[in-house]
């Protein structure tokens, strides 16, 4: 199970620690859905997520300040704080008072607080944590933006992926990694890839070495990640291999249960890999936006067959 540590959130989010004697830097998110405590603050705690984030907001904060008396709010309290929940956190500039802090140290449970409105601090929250949290996988290949569409470029090694990608930026396109591409399921149709920490920027050529992209042909050259939104595998000219020569049909790679339309491309000596990678952007852009030029062609060839059909009849 992926796991995010709360130090982060703390430290992206820009958060208040209103118990900072509480050892946060062992806490764990595990999950990226938000819950909002409202009805359990009322005692109701059936299908309650404790180990969710728990947000306090303006709702949540005004019953808060209807228990007045001392042993109810205590005993509230830690009912709440008693489902061991990650942390609690104040959205809208909202100050905990003396009573649950007290009743928060006692339970060990981290609160925090932020300016920011509820609403949005929580869809932050929890686009960030699906990211984090998302199911990975770490696939051999080079991830390049091409027309703003993300191709992931798969091959054995020393079959030219690196060598494509240098010549892809050389015409304007942009690197997000070599080599290994680290590739996030952020959701059932989105998948995101982005290259690791170590290596990310740089690119290697056999008889170079390694060369520094941002550095080399310019910030606008590289970016951080980029949805997978089709893959192209290159492969070695065999004259005994079918190689699809239409293209009616698309064919899918299953990339974390997701599938991913996928090209195999031969390989021959002084074919440009860049222009043949550009084309297949373009094709695969212009059937995402409903046209496709070999069922186009398919039609017009049996609309002709038909048409001589009926005259010799």
């Amino acid at each position: 199970m992926e796991r995010v540590a709360l130090t982060r959130l703390i430290e992206k989010m820009k958060l208040n620690n209103f118990t900072p004697d509480i050892n946060v830097e062992d806490i764990m998110l595990t999950h990226s859905d938000v819950n909002r405590p409202a009805l359990q603050l009322a005692g109701f705690f059936d299908h309650f997520d404790a180990e969710r984030l728990q947000l306090v907001g303006n709702v949540e904060y005004a019953y808060m300040k209807t228990l007045e008396d001392d042993e109810v709010a205590e005993k509230v309290y830690s009912s709440l704080f008693s489902k061991k929940m990650p942390c609690l956190v104040f959205c809208r500039g909202l100050i905990p008072c003396d009573r649950l802090l007290k009743v928060a140290k006692e339970h060990q449970i981290p609160i925090l607080g932020t300016g920011r409105d509820t609403s949005e601090f929580m869809a932050e929250v929890i686009f960030w944590l699906k990211r984090k949290l998302a199911e990975s996988v770490t696939i051999h290949g080079v991830l390049v933006d091409i027309y703003g569409e993300g191709v992931l470029i798969m091959g054995e090694s020393g079959i030219g992926k690196s060598e494509a990608a240098v010549e892809l930026l050389r015409r304007g396109h942009r690197l997000v990694s070599d080599d290994a591409v680290e590739i996030r399921k952020i959701s059932d149709d989105t998948l995101i890839g982005t290259s690791p920490e170590l290596t990310r920027h740089l690119i290697e050529l056999r008889g170079i070495g390694i060369l520094d992209v941002k550095t080399i042909f310019g910030v606008e050259s590289v970016k951080k990640s980029q949805t997978i939104d089709c893959v192209v595998k290159l492969v070695e000219w065999n004259k005994d291999t079918f190689f699809d020569r239409m293209g009616l049909e698309d064919n899918f790679m299953e990339i974390l249960g997701n599938q991913v339309v996928c090209y195999t491309i031969p390989i021959r000596p002084g074919r440009n890999l860049a222009v043949i990678l550009e084309a297949a952007t373009i094709n695969f852009r212009a059937k995402k936006l409903g046209y496709n030029a070999a069922q186009d062609l398919y039609e017009k060839v049996t609309g002709n067959l038909q048409q001589k059909m009926r005259k010799n009849d």
